[in-house]
């Protein structure tokens, strides 16, 4: 018998043995008395999953969705279903405060809040996998199995909105009727306020018979848009003009976000709409001051901020985005009755995994930034910021990528307030301890974003103050 202690983010009970060796345990929770079977014996841990509860947590709860377990053939879209939803927020605020410790080497001086919203009906972003089972002559549409390729039977998933949910078994029968149900591999959901997108990838063309199938589907299913894609993103295209715009809202802001399925939008709106709104608060921009956004995507923080700020200055990694960027900040700034007029703001698509502090300064001085980076973080900006606070404390030069000079600063100044918004507490936890070790900030507050409920994914949000 097993004690468990803890748990780590993939969900997994850790305990120990007598000897000290480490047993990860699925399905186990904290403070439960468990027998565990082992599958796999390393030198310093084994893995193992749940066989016998001896002692219940009271944290324990009934999962919603019947495709949860850790049987063979279950889901593997969620990970925490059997963990109540404000213990999963615990979790991930624990996993925010290690990460920050052990890797960034410091500590927040205050936990924010944990944001949080709808445990259920919240994922308008998904990629469903597509697969005929030739055997069994039927279609299942779903997520992945557990430790799987293979496609899970599901005819339901409470994660989806209910609407979606509720296509599941239909769109089973609707692919099992087409000509080219062997060669559908996945469809991409996208959901905005109003239409819910479906990019349809198919690896032949579409006889007449199959895009009539789909119209009549569309057609029984207000509001749904079928888009195309025999090839790349690039080939994506809908299937016919549409009468209403795939778009998100963010109310407090009257901002109208219009976007294209295959773009990057946060997988929870209402998340999304708090998230907006605390890091636009934790920044306090001020009418007089210029902000810089940085990996600014469709503008989804750039257009709130440019309801506050001086200036805005948008930059972005991809050339179609900061197209897209440009066209919502257009399209909003006609919009004026609906909300204070948007300020003076410029896009700029760049490679922020190249920057440089040379960079950096021509981007000119700005008294706050926001930055949203992929998983991969803001490493070589945040070493770029940090080698110009060496150069102004110590006078030595700074690398510009190309020479050992001394940059020639002008007005510029580093921003007084940083708020950086992640999806992987990890590069998080480096770029602060980039920040704070060597960039002469302090990290003055941090907590987490549950974006993903009852997934091991860690959304979470930091504010540094230049000391």
């Amino acid at each position: 018998m097993l004690t468990v202690e803890s748990l780590d983010i993939e969900a997994q009970g850790i305990a120990h043995r007598a000897d000290g060796k480490v047993v990860f345990i699925e399905g186990a929770l904290p403070f439960e008395q468990v027998t565990a079977n082992v599958y796999r014996k390393k030198s310093s841990f084994e893995k193992a999953t749940l066989l016998t509860i001896h002692r219940e947590s009271s944290q324990r709860v009934s999962p919603a969705c019947p495709n949860f377990g850790m049987h063979t053939g279950a889901c593997g879209g969620c990970k925490m279903q059997h963990l109540h939803v404000s213990a999963q927020v615990a979790v991930k605020q624990r996993v925010l405060e290690d990460n920050l410790q052990h890797i960034g080497k410091l500590k927040a001086d205050n936990l924010l809040r944990p944001i949080e919203g709808p445990a259920w009906g919240y994922r308008y972003r998904a990629r469903l996998s597509v697969r005929y089972v030739r055997k069994k002559g039927a279609v299942l549409v779903g997520f992945h199995e557990r430790k799987s390729g293979y496609v899970a039977d599901m005819s339901e998933c409470p994660v989806l909105p209910q609407h979606v949910s509720d296509m599941l078994l239909p769109l089973r029968g609707l692919i099992g009727s087409m000509d080219a149900r062997e060669t559908i591999p996945q469809i991409e959901l996208a959901c905005g306020d109003e239409v819910t997108a479906m990019v349809l990838r198919h690896m032949e063309p579409l006889s007449e018979g199959d895009l009539a199938r789909l119209r009549a589907f569309a057609a029984a299913n207000p509001g749904l848009q079928w888009w195309l894609q025999p090839g790349g993103l690039e080939t994506v295209e809908l299937l016919d003009e549409a009468v209403q715009e795939l778009n998100y809202s963010l109310p407090e802001f009257g901002i109208v976000m219009p976007f294209k399925p295959t773009d990057f939008t946060q997988v929870n709106p209402q998340i999304n709409q708090v998230l907006v709104s605390r890091a636009l608060r934790l920044l306090d921009v001020q009418p007089h001051e210029r902000v810089i956004d940085w990996f600014c995507g469709l503008g989804n923080f750039t257009l709130p901020l440019a309801t506050r700020a001086r200036e805005v200055l948008g930059i972005e990694g991809s050339e179609v985005l900061v197209a897209r960027s440009c066209q919502n900040f257009e399209r909003n700034k006609a919009a004026v009755h609906t909300r204070p007029a948007l300020t003076d703001t410029k896009f700029v698509a760049r490679n922020l995994f190249e920057m440089t502090p040379g960079l950096l300064v021509k981007d000119g001085r700005s008294e706050k930034w926001l930055v949203d980076p992929p998983r991969e973080g803001a490493f070589e900006l945040f070493k770029s910021l940090a080698a110009l606070h060496q150069q102004t404390v110590t006078g030595v030069p700074c690398d510009d990528g190309v020479q050992q000079q001394s940059l020639v600063l002008g007005d510029w100044t580093p921003p007084q307030r940083i708020v950086y918004v992640s999806c992987n507490p990890a590069t998080l936890a480096r770029d602060a301890g980039v920040l704070v070790d060597a960039g002469g900030y302090r990290c003055t507050a941090a907590g987490v974003v549950n974006m993903f409920p009852h997934t091991a994914h860690v959304e979470s949000m930091a504010v540094f103050e230049k000391v």
